[in-house]
């Protein structure tokens, strides 16, 4: 049975979190898009796309993406996702980065905490999805936060083997699923 969601114009908007002391939050434009790419890079943890594809991410994902700013209105950490076309109540979070300056003051929380609230307050909203790479210790603690401020459950498993990447195995982590959510409950109120 599937859950049924009420009218997105007529759905309690949900809470915005707090941000960081300097932080705000919105949605990213073309002319971020180098700043999205530099991130990436400087993490040394995400798979880092060409810079023509987060120039396309923040012109075409832009609904389902978050930029943090500084006080200067200088991107400080992204989170990059898209409403998944089979499963539109599901949120798959691409890639979250943010910038060392910026790190260890709870950027990415808030950037994920008010992308779904956004998300939310517009699609029924289910499910968060992200994919991580064993050992990423600081995405399986971000995700793992998440879920326990929105009182969801997150179920794992392997969506793709090393074996399913080019090169075969050794070339590439596999990447496991992380699903949360709670049957039959929106993520967010």
């Amino acid at each position: 049975m599937t859950a049924a969601h009420p009218d997105p114009a007529t759905r309690p908007r949900p809470s915005v979190p707090t941000p960081p002391p300097g932080i705000r939050a919105d949605r990213p434009d073309v002319s971020d898009g180098p700043d999205l790419w530099r991130i990436a890079r400087e993490t040394r943890t995400l798979d880092v796309n060409s810079p023509y594809s987060y120039l396309l991410w923040c012109r075409d994902f832009a609904a389902t993406s978050a930029v943090a700013r500084d006080p200067d209105g200088r991107p400080a950490g992204f989170v990059t996702g898209y409403l998944r076309p089979d499963a539109p109540a599901t949120l798959l979070i691409w890639q979250v980065g943010v910038d060392a300056a910026a790190r260890g003051k709870g950027v990415a929380g808030y950037l994920l905490d008010h992308l779904t609230a956004r998300v939310a307050a517009e699609h029924a909203l289910d499910v968060l999805e992200t994919t991580i790479s064993p050992g990423n210790t600081a995405s399986e603690r971000l995700f793992a936060s998440y879920a326990e401020r929105h009182g969801a459950r997150v179920t794992r498993k392997v969506l793709f083997a090393e074996e399913h990447f080019p090169g075969g195995a050794g070339h590439h982590d596999a990447e496991v699923l992380h699903r949360i959510g709670t049957p039959g409950e929106p993520l967010t109120t």
